[in-house]
This record gives structure tokens, C-alpha cells and sequence, in this order.
């Protein structure tokens, strides 16, 4: 077992042979400085289990060593010992201000201080080994939460597969099209400037639920090649409130995600969308940004209803309703990157 280290600060050298002298009764390892400078430096230069530092020093005293010390995050958990020869309310009043942990009066009385420099290293130990105890219980409980949320995400995820297919099984809805439209939506997530990585990583996931409401249409009703009627149109339309309705009930981030993104896909930056006419920023970002995704790749696809635009066409329509049916930071952003877009298009 490694000896316990004490520091000695004092601008007096016989206080500190004194001080030894007494001290080495218990077998600690000493080190001694005359003045305040002098003891920061060894501080920085060495590891200490408890100081004994004198006030009254010339140049820096030892009120200013302990402020120091005590703000450095290196040395702040070292127990500090004032030495005096005159102890009064203000000085004991500022040192413990200061994070001293006691007080003695010179001339040392030598029970007195063994027992207290003793007292203050076992107190100090124990304070030290609760303090890693408790580090590791949060370590450990912060690993255990991560954990659980990892599990919670991959659920979440799996849920979505589930969801995807069932919606590809009985909708017009295809795999290719829910890839896409999760790849462009991740991509314009990536290079908004308020958007973190870790919201691109979740509208990622969240965007293949953008349609789920259209498991509750009839298939023939989304096939339909011929002009819809008011009431056909209106049918259509609910699949963003009862994929909501569905969806809301979710608590986790994901799933929340994909429940907005249902919502809101088709309300449009001018407040001409629907199911409840948002308007632009009311439209929360996730929902704009599925809305330039979803409506680039279903104008460059074929639909029951007219035949597949040229990307020229499609990226043009984008442009085009800048700031009426699209967010224009979101087309601004488009702009910059159709390459990407027009790759994952082609792709």
C-alpha cells in the first residue's frame, strides 16, 4: 500500500520540522514548501492525500493557495488544513468559505494533530470512494438506459418492417417508393441547418409510415384510373387522419415521428393542403420535408392515373412551386443537391 502524502506549507521552516516531526509517528510522506507559490507548483507536479497550509504567508497567502487549489479540478477534492497562530470568527468564517476542512493553532499539540490530520485523510478517502461507487452506479445505469432505448429503437423499427409490409401488401404502395422517399427525406434532413444527425437517422425510419393510413382504403378505390369524385377524394384524403389517429397513440420517438409524418405529408406551405390547412412553418419539419420527398418520386413513377414525368419535369414542378406548395429552405436545399436526388431516383 502506497504512504499517504501530506503537504507542508509554511514560510516558517521550523513549523514544518515541527509539524514532520510529529507526523511521522504515523508514517506519511512528506513535502514541504515556504511559500504559496511554491506549493501550487509541487500541487501540479505531484498527488497529495491531505495539505497543511499556513495563512500568514509574504507575497500569496494561504486564503489565495486555497481559492486556487480549490478551483482547479485537478487539485479541489485535496482536504486543506489551515495553520494559524490566531484563530478569529472571520478567518475561520473565509477558510471555510474558501473549502478548507478545519483549523489549527500553532503551537501544534501533537495528539491534536495526528488525530485531525488522521481524521481528515480516512474522511476524505471514504468521500472519494462514494464518489467512484456512485460514478460507477451512473455508468452503470446510463449503459443499462442506452441499452434499453437501443432495444426500445430496434422494436420501434421492427414495428415499422411490419407495418411496411402489410401496407405494400394491400395498398398501391410499393417497396421501391417507401425506400426512396426514407432516402431523399434523410438526405434533406442531413443538410437543413436545424436538423441533427440523429433527426435524420429517425425521419430515416419514421418516412416509410407516410402513407400507413391507406391500409384502410379499398385497393380498387387506389387503383382507380378514372377522375375521382368529391366523396372518392375526400376517402383518399383520410388516410392522414386515420393514420394518426393510429399512430398518436405512440410515445416513442420514432413511432411520434412516423405519426406527424402521416399527418402532414400533404398540407402544403401556402396552407392550400390538407387534412387541416397548416401553413408554413405550422407544418412541422418532418412533415415539409416527406412532402418534397413523396411528391418528387411519385411525379417520376407511373401512377393508375397518369403516366411517369421526366426527372426534368419532376425537378422543375419543384422548383416551380417554391414557397407555394414546398418549404423554400427545403427546394433551396433540393436545388443545391438534385444530383443526390436524381441518383437515389436512378439508383
Amino acid at each position: 500500500m502506497n504512504e499517504l502524502h501530506v503537504l507542508i506549507v509554511d514560510d516558517v521552516a521550523e513549523n514544518i520540522q515541527v509539524a514532520m516531526n510529529i507526523l511521522q509517528e504515523d508514517s506519511y510522506e512528506f513535502s514541504f514548501a515556504t511559500s504559496g507559490e511554491e506549493a501550487l507548483e509541487l500541487v501540479e507536479e505531484d498527488t497529495f492525500d491531505l495539505i497543511l497550509l499556513d495563512i500568514m504567508m509574504p507575497g500569496m497567502d494561504g486564503f489565495e493557495v486555497c481559492k486556487r487549489l480549490k478551483a482547479d479540478v485537478e487539485s479541489k477534492h485535496i482536504p486543506i488544513i489551515f495553520l494559524t497562530a490566531k484563530v478569529d470568527t472571520e478567518s475561520i468564517a473565509e477558510g471555510f468559505g474558501l473549502g478548507a476542512v478545519d483549523f489549527i493553532t500553532k503551537p501544534f499539540h501533537s495528539t491534536e494533530l495526528l488525530s485531525r490530520v488522521a481524521n481528515h485523510i480516512s474522511l476524505n478517502q471514504q468521500k472519494q470512494q462514494l464518489v467512484a461507487k456512485n460514478e460507477k452506479l451512473q455508468n452503470k445505469l446510463r449503459f443499462r438506459e442506452e441499452r434499453l432505448l437501443s432495444e426500445l429503437d430496434a422494436n420501434q423499427k421492427e414495428l415499422i418492417v411490419v407495418l411496411t409490409e402489410l401496407l405494400i401488401s394491400t395498398t398501391d404502395e410499393t417497396p421501391e417508393h417507401i425506400s426512396r422517399v426514407a432516402e431523399y427525406s434523410r438526405l434533406l434532413a442531413y443538410h437543413h441547418s436545424s436538423l441533427s444527425e440523429d433527426d435524420a437517422d429517425t425521419i430515416y425510419h419514421a418516412a416509410p409510415m407516410h402513407d400507413i393510413g391507406k391500409i384502410t382504403i379499398g385497393l380498387s378505390l387506389l387503383n382507380k384510373p378514372e377522375t375521382l369524385t368529391a366523396d372518392e377524394r375526400s376517402c383518399i384524403q383520410s388516410h392522414t387522419t386515420s393514420a394518426h389517429q393510429f399512430l398518436s397513440k405512440a410515445h416513442r420517438k420514432i413511432l411520434k415521428a412516423a405519426a406527424l409524418i402521416a399527418h402532414q405529408h400533404h398540407e402544403r406551405w401556402d396552407g392550400t393542403g390538407y387534412p387541416q390547412g397548416l401553413k408554413a412553418e405550422d407544418i412541422h419539419i418532418f412533415g415539409r420535408i416527406v412532402a418534397l420527398a413523396d411528391t418528387f418520386d411519385a411525379l417520376i413513377h407511373d401512377r393508375p392515373y397518369r403516366d411517369a414525368w421526366s426527372v426534368d419535369q419532376a425537378v422543375d414542378y419543384i422548383i416551380e412551386n417554391r414557397s407555394r406548395a414546398f418549404d423554400p429552405d427545403l427546394v433551396d436545399i433540393f436545388k443545391e443537391h438534385v444530383n443526390d436526388f436524381v441518383d437515389i431516383a436512378c439508383g
